[in-house]
């Protein structure tokens, strides 16, 4: 593979990050997608005021970090290691993420910022300031550009039966996904019947274990496509999230649900397990989240329950590539706590 373009060394990196001008200089709106370094070339040995202040940039940075390091580093790059959006561990990891950062700036910007955000904020903060930048991008140029690239297809209409099964058996709580036709795309009519299950659930402690499946191939193909934009307007979705929010739910009820996933769990898909307290993979199923590729973010909770799961630059990994894991690397990073046999 050739080598990155734009990427630069660990002693040009401390120059720009200790310039009083770095916040301008580096933002997305005057430089072409991320901050990019290579780790492994050298610094010399920058004093600790130097390294501090790097510090400090890097976390306000208006645009992600990507930080290329393919083994060991040196102690002045290891002090900063904990500080980028993203740490890739070869060109092929980075050049995806660097790919998008140049396409969506602004959502992939407003990802960095919401992920550094999220690491100082509880969960029901989290979930707002996850909204609130994803109902901000849904006005965006990124997403305007892509919705017009990609009008609505196909009907929206209901499946033949209810968009979520639900059954009680003592003390047991079975809730089933219901759209196979559809890879069980997440819709409104789903996530009002979720929610609705779920706000039993959660005032029930007398359900001691919840069981939350998807019927057919896939757990869920993420949501629905042909709803995406359909609101009257992205304040109003806002307060809609802020009210019917099936990802605070799933956390409240998150010790007595366990989630079985199959095929794909892209997005919602992979976002929304990630709350619960233990998920099963089959072997076929995969995760990833495509938003980015939108002009959006994770919007179901994912920069919240990702994180916890897989850290936070994962989790910016994951986004701002748009790459898909397959079962066994889910397990490996924690993403999942078991594959089926």
């Amino acid at each position: 593979m050739k080598p990155l373009t734009s990427v630069l060394s660990l002693a040009e990196a401390l120059d720009c990050l200790t310039s009083p001008y770095a916040l301008e200089e580096q933002s997305a709106l005057a430089r072409a997608g991320a901050f990019a370094v290579d780790l492994d070339s050298g610094a010399g040995d920058p004093n600790a005021e130097r390294i501090a202040t790097a510090r400090a940039t890097l976390a306000g940075l208006v645009c992600p970090s990507v930080a290329l390091c393919r083994g060991d580093v040196s102690p002045a790059a290891g002090e900063l290691l904990d500080r980028f959006d993203v740490v890739a561990a070869s060109e092929a990891e980075a050049a995806p993420v660097l790919a998008t950062a140049s396409r969506m700036p602004i959502a992939a910007t407003l990802l960095a910022q919401l992920l550094r955000l999220g690491d100082g904020l509880g969960l029901h903060d989290a979930l707002v300031a996850e909204s609130l930048v994803y109902s901000t991008l849904q006005a965006g140029p990124e997403f305007t550009a892509w919705r017009q690239a990609n009008p609505p297809r196909g009907s929206t209409a209901a499946s033949s039966g209810p968009a979520v099964l639900v059954d009680r058996s003592d003390d047991q709580l079975v809730l089933v996904l219901n759209r196979p036709e559809r890879h069980n795309a997440f819709s409104v009519e789903m996530r009002d019947a979720l929610a609705e299950a779920l706000y039993v659930a959660a005032s029930d402690a007398s359900i001691v274990e919840i069981h939350l499946k998807g019927a057919g191939a896939s757990f869920s193909s993420g949501g629905d496509l042909a709803e995406f934009g359909t609101l009257p307007d992205p304040a109003t979705a806002h307060l809609i999230r802020s009210t019917r929010n099936v990802p605070r739910l799933l956390a409240a009820c998150a010790e007595r649900v366990r989630v079985v996933v199959q095929g794909a769990c892209v997005g919602a898909g992979a976002e929304l397990p990630a709350f619960a307290r233990h998920v099963v993979a089959s072997a076929d199923a995969y995760f990833q989240l495509p938003e980015l590729a939108m002009g959006l973010v994770p919007g179901a909770g994912g920069t919240v329950s990702l994180p916890y799961r897989i850290g936070r630059q994962r989790t910016a990994w994951l986004a701002l590539s748009g790459a898909r894991i397959d079962a066994s690397t889910a397990l490996r990073w924690g993403l999942v706590d078991e594959i089926a046999s």
